[in-house]
Parts: structure tokens; C-alpha cells; sequence
């Protein structure tokens, strides 16, 4: 049975830095449980890969996992500043036995957090998170090591170099980017030095924004959070492509020649028929999640494809892909999951896809990127006070009466917020007045079950 897990969320531990649970005391005691978790064998040192984004509060937790991964006996690998997909590339590489990513990914500069990566490069499971969770309540005080046993910590210097050589092989031999000018923005967050880099060494014109980090300015008005920033300078700049990548480098936008932002439906879509048509898409299927547009699950069908769907986070989709034995899966924020070449998430690897059907079609960004005609979306958030009202018999009503009215039309997502006491109100049909109708209705109930 898993243990019950209350510090680990969708996408591991994280919260305000230097308050619970973003703090010294928490981040040493996870890492003296993650070190003897993983310490199964004595016959060998034992080693975790450990990076960070650009926060100022990183330099604190780092130093606060090292002690604990120390006094358990483990080998600390310091690479510095890298996207959170390196760092899992690395710990396949290195055949570490467990990868450690400081990073609130796109929160702002206040937050942090920490993402554990097993041994094969994945994200670890619920299970897995839940008994390291059960460990820290412990006192682990009598299992970590003796003197002669306490770990040592050493810095892997070519680690931005292996990593800048992983993404460029994932781009087709034969192919380079000479001739294209590229607007790119990195949150200024981890992916600062190596992304200008990849895209430079395979011939493109690199125009770089948010690559000026400095502690506090990590996705402050740039990044995939912010794409106003990235469409307005390629207008100005007269760029052929936009990359926005978020703090941590695990998602990514796109904006088009004429600065017209392409979001992850379009990005997934995009590969999906490129990797159909070169005959490189497995199982014929693309994981998406409950928020991915219908438009793109039509277009998807008229190729043959299937697209099925998921829980919000890229672990689910990352765990339905494995299941199914599919390479490719993604969110609309951006997340887009290439398995052939990555773990997880990876910005940069996604977009190198994309462009690497421009240089092979020789079409602009507009023409490529504009895959299906999307769906009328509309998401609202409704804050509520007391038990969460998903399981009360009035929502049910009014969920039930908007899905008949959404019937061969359209559908309905109901979520609670993981962070906040709110409800997520999704719909989508080829009809707007409908989606407002329905999502107002059920908002309508659950503010009157809030006040009742």
C-alpha cells in the first residue's frame, strides 16, 4: 500500500522559499531519506546528480540536500544551473542512482522546489515519493553513515556541454538552421547558456531574451508565462521563429513569423503528423491531457491517429506513454514529452522538432504551425470555503445537466485546484454561446453550494 504522501505534489515538493516546506530542515532530511532509500547495495558507492535553476534561494537548498545525501553516505554530482530534462538525462548517463532538480519550474523567483528522478531517468512515482515522504518522519539518526562512510561531493564541469550535445542530436542529420533568425527566451532560468548555445552551433541567428538571470528575475515578464514578451520581439526583430521556455526548461511555446503565439495543441499536433509521415510515431497514438483542445483530437483522427487522454501533469502522461509503449505525448501549456530523446519534458528537444519540419518543408513557421482550427475554450476558477464541493449532489446535478447539453458537441472538466482552494471550470464545442452557457451554470452551483 503507498504511503500517504502530504509534502510530494503532481510534480514533487514545492512551496515559498525558507518557509515549510521550502525550507533547510525539510530539504536535509529529504535528502538524508532519498540517500538511504536508494542506498539498496553496500558493495558500491552510491551517487545522485544534483542541479538547479536560476533562484537565489537554490544556492540555499543545494547546500541544504548536500549535507543530507553526505551524511547518508551518498556521492553528491553538482552540475550547476541546467534544464530539469538534463538533469535526467544525466542521471541515466551517469548511471547515477538518483537526480535531484531544484526548481519551481514557471513560479515566480519566491518559490522554489525539488523534482527526484530515479535511476532509469523518470519521474518518481507516487508510491516511491510516498514511502521517501514516510522516511522523513522518522528518526533516521541511527542509519547514516560512519564517519569513514559520509559521502563526497564533487562538480561535473562538462555537464552543459553533454547536455548541448544530447538536444542537437535529437535534431535530423543533414539538417541545420543556417539562415534562420530566432528570437529566443529562457525565463531567464536554466536554460540560459545552454539553449543559445544548441541553437547557435546548429547555424541559426540566436536573438536572446531572458538570458540575464540574476536570483530574483527568474519568469518575471518572460518565459512561456509571459509570451506577450517573446511574440513582441520577433515583430521587431523581423525573426522567423519564437522559443519561450519556462524557468526550468520543461515546456515551451512558439510564436510564428507574424509574433502569432502556437501553443502546445499545435506543437503536439505539428510533430505527430511529421513523425506519422516519416514513419517515427509509435502506436499510432499521442497522449495528451483532459485540457488538450478537441480540435486537436479531431485533426488527430482525420490522420488516423488516436489521442488519448490524461490527468493534468506531464508524470501521467509520461506514465500512460510508457503503458502504451507511445512516443510522444504533451500538454497545452507546453510540456512536450519526445520519448525517443527524453525522459520528460524538454523544451528545447520539442522545439528543435519544430523547427526541423520548417527546414524540411522550406515553410514559415504560419503555415506549419496552424495544424487544426481549435475548439472554443473556456476556463474559469471558482473559489470556495469549507469541503471541496466536487462531491456534492448539487454539482452532480449541474455537471450532469450541462454534459446533456454538451452531448456529441462538446465536454465538460471539472478540477480542483492542487494549490487552492478552487474549482476549474472547463468546456469546450464548436459553439460559443454554449460553452458559456454550461460553464456559467455549473460555476453558478458551486458558488451557491459555497454560500449555502
Amino acid at each position: 500500500m503507498a504511503s500517504k504522501r502530504a509534502l510530494f505534489g503532481t510534480d514533487g515538493i514545492r512551496g515559498t522559499a525558507n518557509t515549510a516546506p521550502m525550507t533547510v530542515e525539510v530539504s536535509q532530511k529529504l535528502g538524508q531519506a532519498a540517500g538511504l532509500y536508494f542506498m539498496r547495495s553496500q558493495s558500491r558507492r552510491h551517487t545522485v546528480v544534483l542541479g538547479k535553476d536560476t533562484r537565489l534561494s537554490g544556492y540555499m537548498i543545494e547546500c541544504a540536500l548536500v549535507a543530507g545525501f553526505l551524511s547518508a553516505g551518498m556521492d553528491v554530482i553538482l552540475v550547476g544551473p541546467l534544464p530539469t530534462p538534463a538533469i535526467a538525462m544525466l542521471t541515466r548517463s551517469l548511471r547515477a542512482d538518483l537526480g535531484v532538480m531544484i526548481s519551481a519550474s514557471h513560479n515566480p523567483f519566491t518559490d522554489n522546489g525539488i523534482k527526484l528522478f530515479g535511476p532509469d531517468g523518470f519521474k518518481l512515482s507516487d508510491e516511491v515519493e510516498g514511502e521517501i515522504e514516510a522516511m522523513m518522519g522518522q528518526d533516521l539518526s541511527q542509519r547514516l553513515a560512519s564517519p569513514a562512510e559520509i559521502g563526497r561531493a564533487s562538480r561535473l564541469n562538462d555537464a552543459a556541454g553533454r547536455y548541448i550535445e544530447n538536444a542537437k542530436a535529437s535534431f535530423p542529420r543533414g539538417l541545420r538552421l543556417d539562415g534562420l533568425k530566432i528570437v529566443l527566451d529562457c525565463a531567464n532560468g536554466s536554460a540560459y547558456r545552454v539553449a543559445p548555445t544548441a541553437l547557435w552551433e546548429l547555424g541559426a541567428e540566436v536573438i536572446k531574451i531572458g538570458c540575464s538571470p540574476d536570483g530574483l528575475n527568474i519568469n518575471d515578464g518572460v518565459g512561456s508565462t509571459h509570451p506577450e514578451t517573446l511574440c513582441a520581439a520577433v515583430k521587431e526583430h523581423g525573426a522567423d521563429f519564437g522559443i519561450a521556455l519556462d524557468g526550468d526548461a520543461d515546456r515551451v511555446l512558439i510564436a510564428d513569423e507574424n509574433g502569432n503565439l502556437v501553443d502546445g495543441d499545435q506543437i503536439l499536433g505539428l510533430i505527430a503528423r511529421f513523425w506519422k509521415q516519416h514513419g517515427r510515431l509509435r502506436t499510432n497514438t499521442v497522449v495528451a491531457t483532459v485540457m488538450s483542445n478537441m480540435g486537436l483530437e479531431k485533426a488527430l483522427a482525420e490522420d488516423g491517429l488516436e489521442l488519448q487522454r490524461t490527468a493534468v501533469g506531464d508524470r501521467y502522461v509520461v506514465e500512460r506513454m510508457r503503458e502504451n509503449g507511445g512516443n510522444l505525448g504533451g500538454e497545452q501549456s507546453g510540456h512536450m514529452v519526445l520519448s525517443d530523446y527524453a525522459t520528460t519534458g524538454d523544451g528545447l528537444i520539442a522545439a528543435l522538432q519544430v523547427l526541423a519540419v520548417s527546414v524540411e518543408t522550406k515553410k514559415p513557421a504560419s503555415e506549419i504551425c496552424q495544424v487544426f482550427q481549435p475548439f472554443p475554450q473556456l476556463l474559469k476558477n471558482v473559489r470556495y470555503s469549507g469541503a471541496n464541493p466536487l462531491s456534492s449532489p448539487e454539482l452532480a446535478a449541474a455537471k450532469a445537466w450541462a454534459e446533456e447539453r454538451l452531448a456529441g458537441r462538446g465536454r465538460l472538466v471539472l478540477r480542483a485546484s492542487g494549490t487552492e482552494p478552487l474549482i476549474r471550470v472547463m468546456a469546450e464545442a464548436e459553439d460559443d454561446a454554449l460553452v458559456l452557457q454550461v460553464v456559467d451554470h455549473v460555476c453558478e452551483a458551486i458558488r451557491a453550494i459555497t454560500e449555502a
